[in-house]
């Protein structure tokens, strides 16, 4: 994975980068993960083919390769499990996961009513990954304030324009 510039961020988006970092490093089998707001905007991304130089070395399509692809897809997921638990009246809705042929999608709900999905191989371990999915939410949804939300914001938008934060 190629890691985001975090010259420049606050000490606590340095902090949750490190962590999305560390998941997609230590766990076997994830092939990209990211991280939306409530509103479902991407606020960070394990996906190193965010410039356009790499993506246009890219061949396959979907979320292995887009983060934007990912984030409209876990903002989707959360939206309808959110929709379903509340017409169930079950309460909140604490993880989703969908298992397909060749890989599988996990969706978990963070404190501020953000979502950490996941997108791992056929390979991976569920269990494993879920685990982590918890550690990550545990370390990062105290943090996630509506200032450091908008701050991971205006750092992707910069690394996407490749303007200066």
């Amino acid at each position: 994975m190629t890691a985001p510039s975090t010259f420049g961020l606050s000490s606590e988006a340095r902090n949750l980068h490190w962590l999305l970092t560390n998941l997609v490093e230590e766990v076997p089998g994830i092939e990209s993960v990211a991280v939306v707001s409530s509103d479902g905007l991407l606020l960070l991304s394990s996906d190193p083919d965010r410039n356009e130089q790499a993506k246009a070395k890219r061949t396959r399509t979907g979320p292995r390769g887009s983060a934007a692809d990912l984030a409209t897809i876990v903002s989707g997921i959360g939206s309808l499990t959110i929709g379903a638990a509340r017409l169930m009246e079950f309460g909140g809705v604490k993880h989703t996961m969908v298992a397909m042929d060749e890989g599988s999608l996990f969706v978990m709900s963070i404190s501020d009513g953000s979502l950490l999905g996941v997108h791992g191989s056929a390979e991976c371990d569920m269990s494993v990954v879920a685990y982590h999915m918890a550690l990550f939410v545990g370390r990062a949804g105290h943090v996630l304030t509506p200032e450091l939300r908008s701050e991971l914001r205006k750092s992707l938008e910069a690394e996407s324009t490749g303007s200066p934060r």
